[in-house]
């Protein structure tokens, strides 16, 4: 337990580095916005700096606007899921002040698809293990666990806001130029970790009792049990069939690696679900 919190810890470090080092040398020197909280931090420094006789680094912005969703995440979420968010914007804001400010490019086109790319590979990496970069994704994750609806729409219209805000301050070639950086990023994301707000995952197990105690004691999620018989070893067993999001895939890998590692597991893409997407 001790040595996967550590690899955990390593990823969401390293994801933040990741961030910083595209925010710095490429998406701030040629104002060029990333997306959710961060963009917005971004946007408040330029406006701050340019507009009042303040300045305020994106750095310390992004840590103050992750304040209030990270008390949220923690009561609504889940104590964990939050901490590790908490290490991943504080790690973002030591590394934006340590990562020199400067372009390694003139070329506004390389800087937001290189920006994107690489932001989105510490974003995909960090949400593959179960940990989050915070903002959005845990407004997300609070949406999801009280009411089935997409959170891909509040993701669409704070981007839109960001897209919106910087062409009308800096320029449309700005604006489009931001989102090419939003378009790359989530592709890179979407390969990097999965494009499925939800997923179902079909478990295949002798285990399923122990299983199911194991998911409900980390997971708000109904689960359903059909009985099931090896095609050949004409075993007993059950198919535990159960919806998750995106960000609780990590765990429910753990789970079922640690309660039963022989299950057989198969993880599907959902695009919809009718009734109630949770555990009464």
């Amino acid at each position: 337990m001790i040595g996967l919190q550590v690899k955990k810890i390593t990823v969401v470090i390293f994801g933040a580095l990741l961030n910083a080092i595209a925010l710095n040398l490429f998406l701030i020197p040629a104002d060029v916005y990333a997306s959710g909280f961060t963009g917005i931090a971004q946007l408040a420094s330029r406006v701050l700096e340019e507009y009042t006789p303040f300045y305020i680094s994106t750095g310390i912005l992004l840590l103050f606007l992750n304040i209030p969703v990270a008390i949220l995440g923690w009561y609504k979420v889940g104590k964990s899921f939050t901490l590790y968010s908490i290490i991943s914007v504080a790690a973002t804001t030591v590394f934006l002040g340590i990562v020199p400010l400067q372009a390694l490019s003139d070329d506004i086109l390389l800087n937001a698809v290189f920006g994107g790319v690489i932001a989105a590979i510490g974003i995909g990496f960090t949400l593959k293990w179960g940990a989050s970069t915070g903002g959005l994704d845990i407004v997300a994750m609070v949406l999801s666990r009280l009411r089935d609806r997409p959170v891909g729409t509040y993701f669409f219209v704070l981007n839109s806001f960001i897209i919106l805000t910087a062409g009308m301050l800096y320029g449309w070639e700005k604006a489009l130029y931001t989102l090419v950086t939003l378009y790359v990023s989530t592709r890179v994301i979407d390969a990097v970790h999965t494009r499925h707000e939800k997923l179902t995952a079909m478990i295949v197990t002798s285990q399923a009792e122990k299983l199911k105690k194991a998911i409900h004691a980390k997971l708000v999620r109904g689960i359903t049990t059909v009985p099931a018989k090896g095609g050949f070893t004409n075993d007993n067993k059950d198919l535990m069939i159960i919806v998750v999001t995106r960000y609780e895939l990590f765990d429910l890998e753990r789970i079922i690696k640690d309660v039963d590692p022989y299950a057989f597991t198969n993880i599907v893409q959902t695009t919809g679900i009718f009734g109630f997407f949770r555990k009464d």
